[in-house]
C-alpha cells in the first residue's frame, strides 16, 4: 500500500491544474465546469495495488479500476518488468507486412481459452470502440463477398454502450451520448430483450447480418443484469437463422465476471469477441477481435477480399508483453479462484449497504462488477437535475474512495487484486458518502 505524503510542492501542482484547465479537453465532461475557477481536480500522480496517490499525498481505493481497465493492480512488478524487458528490444514495429513473436504467441493464447478452435483468428487493434468496429465491418464484408449484400443491419439492445467510433456509436442505445450520431454510423434495430427480439418480422430479420449484446451485464446501463440463459438462448436463435452473433467483452472479459470470459459462463462461443480494457491488464491501450475461421475463410483468395482496416500501432509490442505477463498473472496468481471467492463478500457487503442505508434502492452485482442504485427512501428517483450519484461520489473522495456514478448509480468495478480488507473500506465510504448527502 502506498503510503500518505507530502506530495509535491504546491507549486508544481497549481502548475499542473493550470496547465490542464488551459488546455486539455477531458472526456464526457462539461468543461466549463471543469474549468471554473473553485474546482480543484485530482491529479493522480502515483499508484501502487489498488491504491491511487494525488499530488498533494493523498490516497484513495481505485474504485473502477481506472475506468475498468485495471486488473492486477497498479505498478505490480512483473508486468513491470515486463514492459522494461520488451523496451530493451523494440517499443514499436509495423505490423503491416510484418509480425513479431509476442503477437503470434498472444494471439494463440487467446484463441486457446475456446475449444476446438472455435475462436481461431486474432485482429489486432487499439480500444474497445475499434475492436467493435472492426466486428461490424468484417460482418458486413463477410455477407458483401457471400452474395448476401442485402444483410446489412446489425441488431443492438436498448441502452446498450458499444464506444464512441462512429459505426460502434451507431450501436449505442444510450440517447444522450449517441441520439446525435444515430443516422450517421450502421444500419441498427433496437430490442428491449430476447422476447422483443423474437418477435421481429421475418422481413426484418431477413435484413439482419449480426447481432451485438454485451453479455451478462450492460454497463452503462447502470450495471443491469441479464436473466439467466439469456445468452445461450440468444447464441441458439442466432445459430437458427445465420446471424452473427457479436460479444462485446470489452468490460466483461479477463476475470470480471469470475470467468476468464462471461460467455464461458453459459458455454457460448460467438461468431465475434471483441476485446480491450483488461487485456493488458490495464497497462496500455490494445485491443482484439476474434473470429469464427469460417468467416476468415470469406477474406481469402482474391486481393479485393482483404480486410482492408489497420492502425498504426496495431499488435503493439508493448501491448503484446504487458498482455503475455498479464495473462501469465492469472496463472500464477489463481487470479481466477480470488475473484470468485471475492465476489461472495462483495455480495455481503452490498447486501448489507443495502440494508443500512435506506436510499439504496437495489443493488446489483456480477462477479466483482457492481452498480448501487440510488433512489429516495419512498423509491421515488431523485431528479436528475440534483445529479445526487455523482455529489455522492464526489464527497466519497473524502473517504479514500474514486469512483464514478452511471446517473445515480454508483459503480463499484475495482482491479481483480483487492482484498476483502480494502473492499471492506470501499463500502465505508460508500456508506458514509451516500449518508452524508441523500439523507434529509
Amino acid at each position: 500500500m502506498i503510503e500518505e505524503s507530502g506530495g509535491v510542492s504546491e507549486e508544481a501542482m497549481n502548475r499542473a491544474v493550470a496547465q490542464d484547465k488551459e488546455n486539455c479537453w477531458h472526456p464526457f465532461t462539461q468543461q466549463s465546469e471543469w474549468c471554473a475557477e473553485g474546482h480543484q481536480p485530482v491529479m493522480i500522480e502515483s499508484a501502487e495495488g489498488v491504491w491511487l496517490k494525488d499530488m498533494e499525498g493523498k490516497r484513495y481505493i481505485d474504485g473502477n479500476a481506472s475506468i475498468w481497465t485495471n486488473i492486477h493492480g497498479h505498478n505490480h512488478p512483473k508486468m513491470n518488468a515486463a514492459l522494461i524487458e520488451q523496451l530493451g528490444k523494440v517499443a514499436h514495429s509495423s505490423y503491416l507486412g510484418y509480425g513479431h513473436p509476442l503477437a503470434s504467441e498472444l494471439a494463440e493464447r487467446l484463441c486457446g481459452y475456446f475449444p476446438d478452435s472455435s475462436l481461431k483468428r486474432v485482429f489486432y487493434s487499439d480500444n474497445g470502440s475499434t475492436a467493435v468496429e472492426c466486428a461490424l465491418k468484417m460482418s458486413l464484408q463477410y455477407r458483401m463477398q457471400n452474395g448476401q449484400q442485402e444483410q446489412q443491419t446489425f441488431i443492438a439492445f436498448c441502452n446498450a454502450y458499444h464506444g464512441d467510433t462512429l459505426g460502434a456509436a451507431s450501436l449505442g442505445g444510450v440517447d444522450a451520448f449517441f441520439a446525435r450520431f444515430r443516422k450517421l454510423g450502421m444500419e441498427v434495430h433496437f430490442v428491449k430483450n430476447l422476447e422483443e427480439l423474437k418477435s421481429l418480422s421475418e422481413e426484418l430479420l431477413d435484413s439482419v447480418t449480426g447481432v451485438i449484446i454485451e453479455p451478462l451485464i450492460q454497463g452503462v446501463n447502470q450495471m443491469s443484469i441479464w436473466p439467466s440463459g439469456m445468452l445461450a438462448e440468444l447464441r441458439k436463435w442466432t445459430e437458427e437463422r445465420d446471424l452473427h452473433l457479436i460479444l462485446d467483452e470489452v468490460m466483461t472479459g479477463f476475470g470480471r465476471s469470475g470467468e476468464m470470459f462471461a460467455c464461458q459462463r453459459e458455454q457460448v462461443i460467438p461468431d465475434f469477441l471483441c476485446l480491450a480494457k483488461g487485456l493488458t491488464g490495464g497497462y496500455l491501450p490494445m485491443a482484439a477481435t476474434l473470429v469464427q475461421e469460417s468467416i476468415y475463410e470469406a477474406f481469402l483468395g482474391d486481393p479485393k477480399h482483404a480486410f482492408y482496416y489497420g492502425h498504426s500501432y496495431t499488435a503493439n509490442p508493448l501491448g503484446c508483453a504487458a498482455a503475455l505477463a498479464s495473462l501469465d498473472l492469472f496463472e500464477q496468481e489463481h487470479t481466477l479462484a480470488g475473484v470468485k471467492e471475492k465476489a461472495i463478500f462483495l455480495e455481503q457487503q452490498l447486501n448489507l449497504l443495502h440494508s443500512k442505508v435506506p436510499q439504496v434502492f437495489e443493488v446489483r452485482r456480477c462477479g466483482l462488477m457492481a452498480g448501487i442504485e440510488l433512489r429516495k427512501e419512498d423509491g421515488e428517483k431523485f431528479a436528475a437535475e440534483l445529479r445526487v450519484g455523482e455529489k455522492v461520489c464526489m464527497r466519497a473522495r473524502e473517504y479514500q474512495l474514486l469512483t464514478r456514478p452511471i446517473l445515480d448509480t454508483i459503480v463499484f468495478l475495482p482491479p481483480l487484486s483487492i482484498t476483502r480488507d480494502e473492499i471492506e473500506i470501499a463500502f465505508a465510504a460508500l456508506e458514509a458518502s451516500i449518508l452524508d448527502e441523500c439523507s434529509s
